[in-house]
């Protein structure tokens, strides 16, 4: 009892010695959108509230939303590498020739849900098992829902999916899509409701709650709720800027971030997807169709065989599939 009292007299000592003496530290944050958007409010919110209430005195964070610093989702993992931001809201889809191991996070059908993906790669990333992250500090890792087809044509079964331009994430999306038929095309999120009214596109895969915060709703009135694969999001930050940090800066970066932020991720997007779709069902100009069994099936298959194709490769991928699958098993077992 005596030593863990004497660890926490420690630990508030080293809190408030940090911010009594020392300048506190001001670190850079970037997102591409709103803060009133559901990006923001899961991945971001959570993690800024809580180092702004315990860190006031030792670390400030300086926001730049809207893309003040940099619009283009490419660009932010450089943003964050180069240091003119410290942290950054990262879509690794765009920029997957940075995060090679991210393709186990992105096979169809392998994860049921927001909840399993997002713990999964939370966990591979703390374990150190994917690369791409040497020259980061991971405060938050995140992965959407299972994202459905909402278009502006018809698209009510598989088989009007074929031949249909439709925006995709990442490559296990244009995987799986380009074995049902369709035509991916790798696009930014911010971009899809104008690619949409141009035609450019004809359909878009995107969790519910962007339908909303970016304007694609307006557009896109089908709405044919086949899930493919989440999208992997990421919250960086520069690795050196964060082993500069004084450890009490450290602590509190690392207690507001991995599991605990993972877990406010899944909570708050969790709830807005839901509100969206209960949105979609009850306005009547549009339509939100279910695949029918057969057609789970068929997509089933489909998905199974972009896993297989992918696991066969290589036995670093087979090793990476087998991680993946144990830490699903684990998830499963206790839920």
């Amino acid at each position: 009892m005596l030593k863990i009292i004497a660890c926490v007299l420690l630990a508030a000592w080293t809190l408030t010695s940090f911010g009594a003496g020392a300048e506190p530290v001001n670190l850079k944050l970037s997102f591409f959108s709103s803060d009133r958007s559901t990006s923001y409010r899961a991945a971001l919110k959570p993690f800024v509230e809580g180092i702004k209430s315990e860190g006031r005195d030792f670390v400030g964070l300086e926001l730049f939303i809207s893309g003040a610093l940099e619009k283009n989702l490419m660009l932010q993992p450089q943003l964050v590498a180069e240091g003119r931001a410290d942290i950054a809201y990262v879509v690794p889809g765009m920029t997957r020739e940075l995060f090679p191991d991210n393709s186990i996070i992105e096979m169809p059908g392998l994860y049921q849900d927001m909840h399993e993906a997002t713990l999964v790669f939370t966990r591979l990333l703390a374990a150190g098992k994917l690369k791409g992250y040497e020259d980061y500090f991971v405060i938050g890792a995140y992965v959407t829902d299972p994202e459905a087809i909402h278009a502006r044509t018809p698209i009510s079964s598989l088989e009007e999916l074929k031949g249909k331009k439709v925006r995709v994430n990442n490559a296990g999306q244009a995987a799986a899509l380009d074995k049902l038929g369709a035509i991916p095309v790798l696009m930014q999120v911010n971009q899809i409701s104008d690619a949409l009214s141009s035609g450019r596109i004809d359909a878009a895969l995107v969790p519910p709650s962007p339908l909303t915060d970016f304007g694609i709703k307006r557009v896109a009135t089908y709405h044919y709720m086949l899930g493919t694969c989440g999208a992997p999001l990421l919250v960086l930050m520069n690795r050196k800027k964060f082993e500069s940090l004084p450890q009490a800066s450290q602590q509190l970066i690392r207690k507001f971030s991995g599991e605990w932020a993972a877990k406010q991720f899944i909570a708050v997007f969790e709830e807005v997807d839901k509100q969206v779709i209960q949105q979609l069902k009850s306005e009547p100009e549009r339509r939100v169709i279910t695949p029918t069994q057969r057609e789970l099936s068929v997509a089933r298959a489909v998905f199974k065989s972009v896993v297989d194709e992918w696991s066969g490769r290589s036995s670093y991928n087979r090793t990476q599939l087998s991680a993946a699958e144990a830490e699903i098993g684990k998830l499963r077992a206790t839920r």
